[in-house]
C-alpha cells in the first residue's frame, strides 16, 4: 500500500495507547465516504513546511472545531511569507474512530474537509495521534504536530512513551489546551517538553488567541526559529511571543 493510500484510511485500531473500538457512536457510511472522496479530490501538497493539524472532535469540542475550521487559512497565509505549508488533518471522535486526511496545500480544501466533519461523543485518542505522527515522520519530513483539545482520558505513561518516540523523529508537539484542567495541563506540558514544542492553554471562545497561536506554529513549521522570531518582532506577533516564551520554559 502506498503512503498516499495510507493517508486516506482510518488509523489502525490496534495501537496500544488507544482505547478499544466500540460499536456505538460511529460515523455514518455516507459521512465517511464524503470525507474520503474529498481527500481524494484535494490538490497534492506543495513544497514547504509540513504540519500535522490534529483536533479532538468529541462532542464537547464542536465550538472549537468550528472556530479552527474558520481560522486555519491564517496558517497558510503566515507560512506563505516564509515558503509555504502543507497540512494534514487528523481527528478522533466517537468510540475508537481516528482518521487522517491527505497532505493539503490549499486552505480552501482543508476548510471544506473540516466542514464535512461533525463532532461525536467519545473518549480521547491522543496516543494514536502521536503514533501516527511518528509513522508519518518516518516516511517524510514533518516539521510540527499541532494538537487542540481539552481532555485526557488515557494513561499518561503511554502518552509520554509515544512522545519520546516522536522526539526521536525530531517533531515538536504544540499542544493548545482549551480550559485549565491542571491534570491535563501537566501531561500536555510534559509532552511538549519531551518533544521540544510548547503547551499553551486558552479559554473557550478565545478565537483571536487560537488564531495567533496557529499562525505562530505555522511560521515555525515553514521557517523554523528564524521565522518564529521574525513574527514575534511584528506588532501582530503576540502568538509567536507567547510560543517562544513557552518553548524556553
Amino acid at each position: 500500500m502506498s503512503s498516499e493510500d495510507r493517508d486516506r484510511r482510518p488509523l489502525g485500531p490496534h495501537d496500544p495507547a488507544a482505547p478499544a473500538p466500540a460499536a456505538t457512536t460511529r460515523s455514518s457510511p455516507a459521512d465517511l465516504a464524503a470525507f474520503l472522496a474529498d481527500a481524494a479530490r484535494a490538490p497534492r501538497a506543495a513544497a514547504g513546511g509540513r504540519l500535522i493539524f490534529a483536533l479532538d472532535a468529541t462532542a464537547s469540542r464542536s465550538p472549537t472545531w468550528e472556530s479552527a475550521a474558520r481560522l486555519q487559512a491564517q496558517m497558510f497565509e503566515e507560512a506563505a511569507r516564509v515558503g509555504g505549508l502543507s497540512v494534514q488533518l487528523v481527528y478522533y471522535r466517537g468510540q475508537g474512530e481516528c482518521r487522517a486526511g491527505r497532505w493539503l496545500a490549499d486552505p480552501r480544501a482543508l476548510a471544506d474537509l473540516m466542514g464535512r466533519v461533525t463532532c461525536a461523543a467519545g473518549i480521547t485518542q491522543i496516543g494514536r495521534v502521536l503514533a501516527h505522527a511518528a509513522a508519518e515522520a518516518a516516511e517524510r519530513s514533518v516539521d510540527a504536530l499541532v494538537f487542540v483539545g481539552d481532555a485526557l482520558e488515557e494513561e499518561p505513561g503511554a502518552l509520554l512513551d509515544r512522545a519520546a518516540a516522536l522526539a526521536l523523529r525530531g517533531v515538536p508537539v504544540f499542544l493548545f489546551q482549551e480550559g485549565h484542567d491542571a491534570r491535563v495541563g501537566e501531561v500536555f506540558a510534559e509532552v511538549a517538553r519531551l518533544t521540544g514544542g510548547a503547551h499553551v492553554p486558552f479559554d473557550a471562545g478565545a478565537a483571536a488567541r487560537l488564531a495567533a497561536l496557529l499562525r505562530a506554529v505555522a511560521a515555525w513549521a515553514a521557517g523554523g526559529s528564524t521565522a518564529l522570531t521574525a513574527l514575534a518582532d511584528r506588532p501582530d506577533g503576540e502568538g509567536a511571543r507567547l510560543l517562544l516564551a513557552r518553548m524556553r520554559d
